[in-house]
């Protein structure tokens, strides 16, 4: 059976979460207050929350539940 080729990222996630936030909190800042610049903002929360979550979850004190 063939194999089925996979993309492999660049970057590790960590890696591309931050900038992505900041490069989103840098468009908001440029658009006029509304829905489009409120989604922005929206959008750079999560990439943050999720670069912490990702933080957290691969942090060498965390234990496997008993």
């Amino acid at each position: 059976m063939p194999r089925i080729p996979r993309n492999q990222p660049e970057a590790p996630l960590q890696d591309r979460l931050m900038p992505e936030a900041a490069r989103l909190k840098d468009e908001a800042n440029e658009l006029p207050p509304g829905p489009l610049r409120d989604a922005r903002i929206r959008k750079a929360r999560r990439e943050v929350t999720a670069s912490h979550l990702n933080a957290w979850l691969s942090s060498p004190g965390l234990q496997p539940p008993q």
